[in-house]
């Protein structure tokens, strides 16, 4: 039920004039209090700390949708970074929230200084969930200036913020918030690659070339069997991430994350062969998915970092102890 009203409020008030405004910089005031009022910031946590307590399951559809969709706004980070306060005991965003580690920052005398680079739609949060060392803060806007613009492949805004903040005590870390983002990321790159594939299915299908669809040739077909193997392995590699999450292990998480960037990037180069050359423009509906998912595929970590954490595990474990790491993943 949740996820039919997602899609119907998505398909509503999310179309090409939103999108191509969102790519400009424009905040989407609108959209985001619709998303708000169905409490979808707060879709990941339990009916005891205010949320819908959905299953996992339904956790990941909902996530889905988001990436589905390519929705511009900041709201499975503010899912993620409310899942994260709620769990350290701390306030809930009041708006939208950004999800960040920054342990280069610097703690002196309870002020709490330094830059946080890159934060998804960061002029625009209400909030800021974040771990420096074993600590949680929740940042109010007032604690930080704008420090640098930037923006991601997507368009979408990306700016750097200077921290300057007289901190509260703070909350023991409950678990590590690159590890909640890369896990929202992987359910977002796998309804992004759900969209690429539909898309280039459609193009395929009724793009005739020689006389017959260009999905008739059997080189075509071979490449869109790829795609479609490429979103499946992303949509179990969410699942699998989701599940490590939940049980606290970062490794599992890694694995998880770390397949369905691969999938990001082979997807996307996939769809955007099957589109042949007028899926590069920014025109075509394509564009929204494939850079959404360059984006996403090099946040909360990115493909090297996860990489390095498993072949490190991988190297501690030993002749003995890879294979028992392996297959408990």
């Amino acid at each position: 039920m949740l996820a039919e009203m997602i899609q119907r409020l998505l398909e509503r008030s999310l179309d090409d004039s939103a999108q191509a405004r969102a790519r400009g910089g424009e905040w989407l005031s609108g959209l985001w209090t619709e998303l708000s009022e169905m409490g979808l910031p707060l879709a990941l946590l339990s009916e005891d700390q205010g949320g819908f307590g959905l299953t996992g399951a339904e956790q990941g559809e909902a996530l889905r949708l988001l990436g589905r969709h390519a929705v511009p706004l900041p709201l499975a980070e503010t899912m993620g970074a409310n899942r994260l306060l709620a769990a350290a005991g701390l306030p809930l965003a009041e708006g939208a929230a950004g999800l960040a580690r920054a342990d280069g920052l610097t703690l002196e005398g309870g002020r709490l200084t330094g830059t946080v680079e890159r934060v998804a739609w960061g002029e625009h949060l209400d909030c800021l969930a974040l771990a420096v060392g074993d600590r949680l803060y929740r940042v109010p806007r007032s604690g930080w200036s704008l420090a640098a613009t930037g923006h991601a492949a997507n368009y979408h805004p990306r700016p750097s913020l200077a921290i300057d903040w007289q901190a509260d005590e703070g909350a023991a870390l409950p678990h590590c918030p690159l590890a909640e983002g890369a896990t929202l990321r992987a359910f977002q790159i796998a309804g992004a690659l759900e969209s690429a594939l539909d898309l280039s299915i459609s193009h395929t299908g009724t793009r005739v070339q020689f006389g017959k669809p260009l999905s008739k040739n059997q080189a075509v077909q071979h490449e869109l069997a790829r795609l479609a193997g490429e979103l499946a392995c992303a949509t179990a590699a969410a699942d699998l991430a989701a599940e490590a999450l939940a049980r606290g292990d970062v490794l599992g998480v890694a694995a998880g994350s770390l397949r369905a960037r691969e999938a990001a990037g082979t997807g996307a180069s996939i769809a955007t062969q099957a589109h042949g050359a007028i899926g590069f423009t920014r025109e075509h509906r394509l564009h929204l998915f494939t850079t959404s998912l360059w984006t996403w595929r090099d946040e909360f970590g990115g493909q090297v970092q996860w990489a390095k954490l498993l072949g490190s595990a991988a190297l501690d474990a030993g002749t003995a102890g890879y294979w028992p790491m392996v297959t408990t993943l």
